[in-house]
């Protein structure tokens, strides 16, 4: 097994390993991570094959908003600085944090959300805090500005933004240095084979800025993973039981082709995606989900495992070129 690698975020000096866990699943209803052991399971696969950095959500969870962060926070009894430890506000809790009238960005807001994560999560600080999506009712200042007080308290470390557009991140730079406060160092939006968009102006502008970008659904819910055909794939799977269109829509020509090129080279798909992931300019961790320990060890496997050249990274990127 290859040993997995550290990159920082961006210009920050927080180091990450280049392969993330996505903990969206955690709770979720009908998969082996809905229950504390089956939890448990995941994170201690993740921390023995060297994965540092964990990115969850107030509203992950399944059917109960902020039972990811509660399974985490017992998970990681005793063992929290071993890890980078993400979260995100900004979505809609449903009335758990308090009415916010729409304003998840706010002073009033950001505060009563911190407060809580950290409750679920068991835990004294944050590593990166994420705004999950722009908030047009607050101006990005004011939620800056409430930011800097919580990493000045010592409750977050660094912050980040998602689903951000090119303009957006752009503001949010001129607002934190107008403004002398921290600057985000991370973007999250989504982006995989199939989903380039943020290549048009996300990547452009978290390059100028120095952000580290993390993509979201970086394997396509699994339809990267190599386990999937024209005739189906694992019967457990989320595109099987939720997500049946993906398999309906996915370009399999295209993917042939794909698995043509892989094969040349005597490495899988899923190797081949991380390594194309890995390689575009400004990408620092690559954050997939896992319900089962074994996915999250090959998944750090393949974050190693290939180091595209620059032709390599070319061709597989012609081959989906449509998607851009």
């Amino acid at each position: 097994m290859a040993e997995i690698e550290y990159r920082t975020l961006g210009t920050s000096g927080l180091v990450v390993s280049t392969v993330g866990l996505g903990c969206n699943n955690f709770g979720r209803p009908g998969t082996a991570t809905e229950t504390q052991e089956g939890t448990n399971a995941v994170i201690d696969a993740a921390i023995d094959a060297g994965v540092t950095l964990f990115d969850t959500a107030d509203i992950y969870g399944g059917g109960e908003k902020g039972l990811s962060e509660t399974l985490m926070g017992t998970a990681l009894a005793g063992r929290r600085d071993q890890i980078v430890l993400a979260t995100k506000f900004g979505m809609d809790m449903e009335g758990r944090n308090g009415p916010d009238w729409g304003a998840r960005g706010s002073r009033r807001y950001v505060r009563r959300a911190v407060e809580a994560s950290l409750a679920r999560l068991k835990t004294d600080w944050i590593d990166l805090y994420q705004l999950h999506r722009p908030d047009p009712a607050t101006p990005i200042e004011e939620t800056l500005a409430v930011l800097d007080d919580l990493i000045s308290e010592g409750k977050v470390r660094y912050i980040g933004h998602s689903n951000l557009s090119g303009w957006q991140i752009a503001d949010a730079e001129y607002q934190a240095v107008l403004h002398g406060h921290p600057r985000f160092i991370s973007a999250q939006n989504h982006y995989n084979l199939l989903v380039r968009e943020a290549e048009r102006e996300v990547l452009p502008a978290v390059n100028q800025y120095g952000l580290g970008f993390l993509p979201y659904f970086p394997l396509q819910n699994g339809l990267f993973t190599g386990k999937f055909s024209r005739a189906g794939g694992p019967a457990d799977s989320r595109i099987m039981q939720q997500r049946k269109h993906i398999l309906d829509d996915a370009p399999w020509d295209l993917i042939d082709e794909y698995q043509a090129f892989a094969d040349a080279r005597g490495i899988t798909m899923l190797q081949a995606t991380f390594g194309w992931l890995l390689a575009q300019p400004g990408l620092t961790s690559v954050i997939a989900g896992a319900t089962k320990p074994e996915q999250i060890v090959a998944n750090a496997e393949a974050a190693s495992a290939w180091h595209p050249s620059p032709d390599e990274v070319a061709e597989i990127s012609r081959i989906f070129a449509a998607y851009v």
